[in-house]
Protein backbone atom coordinates (compact mmCIF):
# COMPACT_ATOMS: atom_id res chain seq x y z
CA UNK A 1 0.00 0.00 0.00
CA UNK A 2 1.54 3.60 -0.86
CA UNK A 3 1.46 6.47 1.35
CA UNK A 4 -0.43 9.39 -0.29
CA UNK A 5 1.92 11.96 -1.17
CA UNK A 6 0.70 15.77 0.76
CA UNK A 7 -0.20 18.28 -1.77
CA UNK A 8 1.60 20.97 -1.95
CA UNK A 9 0.86 24.08 -0.09
CA UNK A 10 -0.85 26.73 -2.05
CA UNK A 11 0.96 29.65 -2.81
CA UNK A 12 -1.07 31.87 -0.88
CA UNK A 13 -0.64 30.09 2.01
CA UNK A 14 3.07 30.28 1.83
CA UNK A 15 3.05 33.70 1.53
CA UNK A 16 0.82 34.31 4.90
CA UNK A 17 2.56 31.68 6.69
CA UNK A 18 3.77 33.60 9.75
CA UNK A 19 5.99 32.89 12.88
CA UNK A 20 5.64 34.54 16.22
CA UNK A 21 8.23 36.77 17.13
CA UNK A 22 9.82 39.42 19.61
CA UNK A 23 9.66 43.13 18.90
CA UNK A 24 12.14 44.08 16.85
CA UNK A 25 14.57 46.47 18.38
CA UNK A 26 14.01 50.42 18.27
CA UNK A 27 10.21 50.03 17.82
CA UNK A 28 8.26 51.65 20.68
CA UNK A 29 5.84 49.36 20.21
CA UNK A 30 2.42 49.59 22.38
CA UNK A 31 0.64 47.70 24.99
CA UNK A 32 -1.02 44.18 23.90
CA UNK A 33 0.69 44.86 20.18
CA UNK A 34 1.91 41.01 18.86
CA UNK A 35 4.88 40.83 16.49
CA UNK A 36 5.07 37.89 13.60
CA UNK A 37 7.71 37.21 11.11
CA UNK A 38 6.55 37.28 7.35
CA UNK A 39 8.42 36.78 4.17
CA UNK A 40 7.29 38.25 0.67
CA UNK A 41 6.92 35.40 -1.68
CA UNK A 42 8.37 35.16 -4.89
CA UNK A 43 5.04 34.11 -6.65
CA UNK A 44 3.27 37.38 -6.08
CA UNK A 45 5.99 39.40 -7.67
CA UNK A 46 5.16 42.47 -9.10
CA UNK A 47 7.40 44.61 -11.51
CA UNK A 48 8.41 46.71 -8.14
CA UNK A 49 7.91 44.88 -5.28
CA UNK A 50 5.37 42.33 -4.39
CA UNK A 51 2.08 42.59 -5.67
CA UNK A 52 -0.37 45.43 -2.91
CA UNK A 53 -3.14 43.21 -2.81
CA UNK A 54 -0.57 40.57 -1.10
CA UNK A 55 0.69 42.93 0.63
CA UNK A 56 -3.06 44.03 1.92
CA UNK A 57 -3.35 40.70 3.05
CA UNK A 58 -0.46 40.23 4.55
CA UNK A 59 -1.10 43.31 6.22
CA UNK A 60 -4.69 41.67 7.17
CA UNK A 61 -3.19 38.11 8.74
CA UNK A 62 -1.51 39.91 11.66
CA UNK A 63 -4.88 40.99 12.99
CA UNK A 64 -6.54 37.60 12.37
CA UNK A 65 -3.65 35.52 13.79
CA UNK A 66 -4.15 38.02 17.43
CA UNK A 67 -5.57 36.42 20.22
CA UNK A 68 -7.37 39.33 21.04
CA UNK A 69 -9.23 40.11 17.95
CA UNK A 70 -13.06 40.43 18.54
CA UNK A 71 -15.32 38.98 14.96
CA UNK A 72 -14.50 39.33 11.87
CA UNK A 73 -12.91 42.09 9.31
CA UNK A 74 -15.31 44.76 8.71
CA UNK A 75 -12.79 47.54 7.05
CA UNK A 76 -8.84 47.28 6.21
CA UNK A 77 -6.82 50.74 5.05
CA UNK A 78 -3.61 49.79 3.56
CA UNK A 79 -1.03 52.91 3.20
CA UNK A 80 1.37 51.68 0.71
CA UNK A 81 4.47 53.95 2.61
CA UNK A 82 7.69 52.59 0.86
CA UNK A 83 8.89 50.03 -0.93
CA UNK A 84 8.49 45.78 0.53
CA UNK A 85 11.86 44.47 -0.39
CA UNK A 86 11.96 40.74 -1.19
CA UNK A 87 12.88 39.20 2.36
CA UNK A 88 12.21 38.92 5.61
CA UNK A 89 10.01 41.85 7.50
CA UNK A 90 8.04 42.02 10.81
CA UNK A 91 4.15 42.78 11.00
CA UNK A 92 3.29 44.46 14.17
CA UNK A 93 -0.80 44.56 15.08
CA UNK A 94 -1.46 46.16 17.75
CA UNK A 95 -5.47 46.32 19.13
CA UNK A 96 -6.54 50.35 19.81
CA UNK A 97 -9.61 50.34 21.36
CA UNK A 98 -12.43 47.35 21.99
CA UNK A 99 -16.06 48.26 22.06
CA UNK A 100 -18.75 45.96 22.56
CA UNK A 101 -19.29 45.47 18.66
CA UNK A 102 -16.18 46.55 17.22
CA UNK A 103 -12.27 46.87 17.14
CA UNK A 104 -10.21 49.11 16.20
CA UNK A 105 -6.65 48.09 15.21
CA UNK A 106 -3.10 49.56 14.06
CA UNK A 107 -0.37 47.61 11.95
CA UNK A 108 2.72 48.09 10.51
CA UNK A 109 4.87 46.06 8.31
CA UNK A 110 8.85 47.12 9.08
CA UNK A 111 11.91 46.35 7.57
CA UNK A 112 15.65 46.50 8.32
CA UNK A 113 17.40 48.24 5.63
CA UNK A 114 21.23 47.62 4.52
CA UNK A 115 22.45 49.97 6.91
CA UNK A 116 20.60 48.39 9.44
CA UNK A 117 18.25 50.84 10.08
CA UNK A 118 14.28 49.80 10.78
CA UNK A 119 11.76 51.47 8.20
CA UNK A 120 7.90 51.31 8.27
CA UNK A 121 7.23 49.89 4.38
CA UNK A 122 3.10 49.33 4.74
CA UNK A 123 0.57 51.22 7.44
CA UNK A 124 -2.73 50.02 7.92
CA UNK A 125 -5.99 50.30 10.10
CA UNK A 126 -8.73 47.78 10.35
CA UNK A 127 -12.05 47.26 12.01
CA UNK A 128 -12.98 44.04 13.20
CA UNK A 129 -17.02 43.71 14.20
CA UNK A 130 -19.07 40.95 15.87
CA UNK A 131 -21.79 40.91 13.22
CA UNK A 132 -25.20 40.55 14.19
CA UNK A 133 -28.45 39.09 12.07
CA UNK A 134 -30.46 41.71 10.95
CA UNK A 135 -32.55 43.48 8.33
CA UNK A 136 -30.28 43.67 5.33
CA UNK A 137 -30.58 44.84 1.62
CA UNK A 138 -28.37 45.06 -1.68
CA UNK A 139 -28.72 48.69 -3.25
CA UNK A 140 -26.49 47.38 -5.60
CA UNK A 141 -27.12 43.85 -7.16
CA UNK A 142 -24.58 41.76 -9.45
CA UNK A 143 -24.64 43.43 -13.28
CA UNK A 144 -26.17 40.70 -15.46
CA UNK A 145 -22.89 38.70 -17.45
CA UNK A 146 -22.14 35.85 -18.74
CA UNK A 147 -21.50 32.76 -16.83
CA UNK A 148 -17.90 31.93 -16.11
CA UNK A 149 -17.36 28.71 -18.16
CA UNK A 150 -19.09 30.80 -21.43
CA UNK A 151 -15.80 33.47 -20.74
CA UNK A 152 -12.36 33.20 -21.94
CA UNK A 153 -9.88 32.49 -19.72
CA UNK A 154 -6.62 34.54 -20.05
CA UNK A 155 -3.14 32.77 -20.89
CA UNK A 156 -1.06 33.43 -18.05
CA UNK A 157 1.73 31.95 -19.62
CA UNK A 158 4.37 34.90 -20.48
CA UNK A 159 2.73 37.30 -17.99
CA UNK A 160 5.55 39.67 -17.12
CA UNK A 161 4.06 40.45 -13.48
CA UNK A 162 4.39 36.89 -11.90
CA UNK A 163 1.42 37.35 -9.25
CA UNK A 164 -0.91 36.94 -12.23
CA UNK A 165 0.23 33.98 -12.60
CA UNK A 166 -1.32 33.53 -9.11
CA UNK A 167 -4.90 34.22 -10.89
CA UNK A 168 -7.59 32.31 -13.22
CA UNK A 169 -9.08 36.21 -14.57
CA UNK A 170 -11.87 35.67 -17.44
CA UNK A 171 -12.85 39.73 -18.46
CA UNK A 172 -16.36 40.21 -19.91
CA UNK A 173 -15.40 43.72 -20.55
CA UNK A 174 -12.14 45.92 -20.07
CA UNK A 175 -9.14 43.69 -20.12
CA UNK A 176 -5.85 45.02 -20.42
CA UNK A 177 -5.01 47.03 -24.43
CA UNK A 178 -4.87 45.07 -27.06
CA UNK A 179 -2.77 48.04 -28.57
CA UNK A 180 -1.02 51.08 -26.73
CA UNK A 181 -1.31 53.89 -28.83
CA UNK A 182 -1.90 56.37 -25.94
CA UNK A 183 -5.58 57.07 -27.29
CA UNK A 184 -8.23 58.47 -25.09
CA UNK A 185 -11.89 57.83 -24.29
CA UNK A 186 -11.93 54.20 -23.51
CA UNK A 187 -14.31 53.87 -21.03
CA UNK A 188 -12.24 52.77 -17.82
CA UNK A 189 -14.92 49.98 -16.69
CA UNK A 190 -13.64 46.26 -16.03
CA UNK A 191 -16.01 43.26 -15.40
CA UNK A 192 -14.12 40.14 -15.14
CA UNK A 193 -14.54 36.39 -13.08
CA UNK A 194 -11.45 35.92 -10.82
CA UNK A 195 -10.44 33.32 -8.28
CA UNK A 196 -7.19 31.64 -7.20
CA UNK A 197 -4.86 29.44 -9.13
CA UNK A 198 -5.29 27.19 -8.19
CA UNK A 199 -8.48 27.21 -6.90
CA UNK A 200 -8.47 27.80 -3.06
CA UNK A 201 -11.47 28.08 -0.48
CA UNK A 202 -12.29 31.88 -0.29
CA UNK A 203 -11.18 33.39 3.99
CA UNK A 204 -10.97 37.23 4.15
CA UNK A 205 -7.18 37.52 2.91
CA UNK A 206 -7.85 36.12 0.09
CA UNK A 207 -10.69 38.24 -0.87
CA UNK A 208 -8.84 41.37 0.28
CA UNK A 209 -6.04 40.13 -1.86
CA UNK A 210 -8.34 39.50 -4.60
CA UNK A 211 -9.84 42.97 -4.56
CA UNK A 212 -6.92 44.78 -5.87
CA UNK A 213 -6.42 42.50 -8.80
CA UNK A 214 -7.68 44.75 -10.78
CA UNK A 215 -5.28 46.80 -13.44
CA UNK A 216 -4.77 50.18 -12.99
CA UNK A 217 -7.93 52.20 -14.56
CA UNK A 218 -5.25 54.36 -16.10
CA UNK A 219 -4.28 52.00 -18.90
CA UNK A 220 -7.23 51.06 -20.01
CA UNK A 221 -8.88 55.16 -20.05
CA UNK A 222 -5.77 56.14 -22.31
CA UNK A 223 -4.25 52.58 -23.77
CA UNK A 224 -0.51 53.87 -22.41
CA UNK A 225 2.39 52.63 -20.15
CA UNK A 226 3.16 54.72 -17.35
CA UNK A 227 4.98 54.63 -14.01
CA UNK A 228 2.10 53.96 -11.50
CA UNK A 229 1.88 52.73 -8.01
CA UNK A 230 -1.31 52.35 -5.27
CA UNK A 231 -0.93 54.80 -2.68
CA UNK A 232 -3.24 53.91 -0.63
CA UNK A 233 -6.55 51.13 -0.75
CA UNK A 234 -9.53 50.14 1.20
CA UNK A 235 -11.52 46.97 1.39
CA UNK A 236 -15.21 47.21 3.50
CA UNK A 237 -15.94 43.27 3.81
CA UNK A 238 -19.95 43.05 3.59
CA UNK A 239 -19.64 39.07 4.01
CA UNK A 240 -19.37 37.61 7.12
CA UNK A 241 -17.17 33.65 7.48
CA UNK A 242 -20.85 32.21 6.50
CA UNK A 243 -21.03 33.72 3.11
CA UNK A 244 -16.99 33.05 2.31
CA UNK A 245 -17.47 29.40 3.28
CA UNK A 246 -20.35 29.19 0.93
CA UNK A 247 -18.26 30.98 -1.97
CA UNK A 248 -15.58 28.27 -1.55
CA UNK A 249 -13.41 27.80 -4.75
CA UNK A 250 -16.25 29.31 -6.74
CA UNK A 251 -15.28 32.15 -9.09
CA UNK A 252 -15.67 36.38 -7.41
CA UNK A 253 -17.54 38.65 -10.41
CA UNK A 254 -15.62 41.83 -9.83
CA UNK A 255 -16.34 44.97 -11.34
CA UNK A 256 -14.14 48.54 -11.47
CA UNK A 257 -14.02 52.01 -12.73
CA UNK A 258 -12.10 54.96 -11.89
CA UNK A 259 -14.25 58.42 -10.96
CA UNK A 260 -11.84 61.03 -11.59
CA UNK A 261 -7.37 61.35 -12.64
CA UNK A 262 -6.10 64.60 -12.01
CA UNK A 263 -2.51 65.89 -11.54
CA UNK A 264 -0.91 63.01 -11.05
CA UNK A 265 -3.41 60.39 -9.27
CA UNK A 266 -6.58 58.79 -9.68
CA UNK A 267 -8.97 57.29 -7.80
CA UNK A 268 -11.24 53.75 -8.64
CA UNK A 269 -13.75 52.07 -7.08
CA UNK A 270 -14.32 48.07 -7.38
CA UNK A 271 -17.43 45.77 -6.36
CA UNK A 272 -16.71 41.96 -5.33
CA UNK A 273 -20.14 39.73 -5.59
CA UNK A 274 -19.70 35.53 -5.74
CA UNK A 275 -21.67 33.59 -7.95
CA UNK A 276 -24.60 33.60 -6.34
CA UNK A 277 -24.86 37.38 -6.37
CA UNK A 278 -24.12 37.98 -2.93
CA UNK A 279 -21.99 40.83 -2.50
CA UNK A 280 -18.64 39.89 -0.63
CA UNK A 281 -17.07 43.39 -0.55
CA UNK A 282 -16.53 46.56 -1.99
CA UNK A 283 -13.25 48.35 -2.17
CA UNK A 284 -11.91 51.85 -3.42
CA UNK A 285 -8.21 52.99 -4.29
CA UNK A 286 -6.13 56.26 -4.52
CA UNK A 287 -2.87 55.60 -6.96
CA UNK A 288 -0.06 57.45 -8.06
CA UNK A 289 0.84 58.14 -12.01
CA UNK A 290 3.79 59.84 -13.54
CA UNK A 291 3.98 61.54 -17.23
Amino acid sequence: MTTPTPAAPHPFDEAMAFTPCDAPAGWPGHAGTRYWQGRTHPGYANMVGPFGGITAAQALNAVMLHPERLGEPLALTVNFAGPLADGPFIAAATPLRTNRSTQHWSVALLQTDANGALAVTTTATAVTAARRETWSVSDTPAPPVPRPHEVLAEARGGVPMEWRNRYEMRAIVGDFPRVWDDSHGHSSLTQLWMRDAPPRPLDFCALAALCDLFFPRLFLRRARRVPIGTVSMTVYFHAGSTELAATGTGYLLGQAQAQEFRNGFFDQTAQVWNEAGTMLATTHQVVYYKE
